[in-house]
């Protein structure tokens, strides 16, 4: 296993285009979030960053740390304390990364690590709009998502 990759301008881009083709393809009509590339200053956005990183090689797709996420979003984002994406873009945004220790039902990875699964379905059980809005009422909002937290199910 590598111990990070080195991605410049050119290979994000790449990247980011052919997961822009399969998000057009097979995720958008399920409500999956792709991320921009970049934000209003002409900067990766983080998201990006990290989708690219998990997507490099597709579909062979590799186990990475949550440590080499960080170092490698760090190398863009040098203040970076503590990567959270890739969980994030999973259960949030729709995104089919396994986590490690959580519902580890098609890959067995350990605990900190994440990995694509697929370009090609939703994370098992997003839901279309599922993020509720409205906050004024807090039991209304623990019967919405069942009791369970929002964002890892």
């Amino acid at each position: 296993m590598l111990d990070s990759l080195i991605l410049n301008k050119k290979s994000i881009e790449s990247i980011y285009n052919t997961i822009y083709e399969y998000h057009e393809k097979y995720l958008k009509q399920y409500g999956v979030k792709l991320p921009k590339l970049y934000d209003s200053k002409g900067k990766f956005t983080k998201d990006a960053l990290v989708l690219v990183y998990l997507a490099y090689d597709y579909p062979k797709t590799r186990k990475v740390t949550k440590e080499e996420l960080t170092r490698f979003v760090r190398s863009y984002y040098p203040d970076t304390n503590d990567v959270q994406q890739a969980r994030h873009l999973g259960a949030q945004s729709g995104w089919w990364i396994v986590t490690g220790g959580r519902d580890n039902i098609v890959l067995n990875i350990k605990r900190g690590s994440y990995q694509l699964y697929t370009l090609e379905q939703p994370y098992p059980g997003f839901k279309k709009g599922h993020r509720v809005s409205e906050t004024d009422d807090w039991e209304e909002i623990k019967e919405k998502y069942n009791f369970r937290c929002a964002t890892c199910g």
